[in-house]
């Protein structure tokens, strides 16, 4: 990742407010992975979509480089399918093809293409990827600097270029949305 989310503002990680930008059903029917499966959520932070999304499948890894968003998430009950994992996202602590499903939800534009090519590695063949994230050309009322973010395009440049077929990729007014199958 180019930097990290700072841990002292990780509260707004957990408004509702979020679902503006994506919602858990969107998130899911994207995901489209059956109920035994296994799943990261890389760039987890509070787990406020990890929380989301652990009662639909059967592993759910809350990846995140940052011990202390990992205490965040403590201070609420993670679901008994989580586990916690502290690792960067350019090094994942899975096998090859480990995963069922992988999302990333607001944090792609700090994942260098190394971090990116390692979620293709530990995501098996078909299996899938969604991401969402602040849009280059959005307002920037929320989330990163403008300078800081992606466009769809680049996003889905990236996924095409190490191998993912992109199935649906959308611009929506702050952010964007990928859907891709390794």
């Amino acid at each position: 990742m180019s930097h990290t989310f700072d841990p002292d503002s990780a509260q707004s990680l957990e408004d509702v407010e979020r679902f503006r930008y994506l919602s858990r059903d969107e998130l899911v029917g994207a995901l489209d992975v059956e109920s035994t499966a296994t799943v990261a959520d890389i760039g987890s932070g509070t787990g406020f979509y990890t929380r989301e999304v652990a009662p639909y499948v059967g592993e759910l890894y809350a990846v995140d480089m940052q011990d202390e968003m990992h205490e965040n998430f403590a201070e609420q009950e993670i679901p008994s399918n989580v586990e916690l994992v502290l690792s960067p996202a350019a090094s994942l602590p899975f096998e090859n093809d480990q995963l069922d499903g992988v999302f990333t939800t607001m944090t792609y534009h700090e994942l260098r293409k190394t971090a990116v090519e390692e979620i293709g590695r530990v995501l098996r063949p078909g299996g899938s990827l969604v991401v969402a994230d602040w849009a280059k050309g959005g307002e920037g009322v929320r989330g990163p600097s403008l300078s800081e973010r992606k466009s769809v395009d680049e996003a889905t440049a990236t996924l095409e270029a190490i191998g993912f077929e992109v199935l649906c990729a959308r611009s929506r007014p702050e952010t964007f949305f990928v859907e891709a199958i390794r």
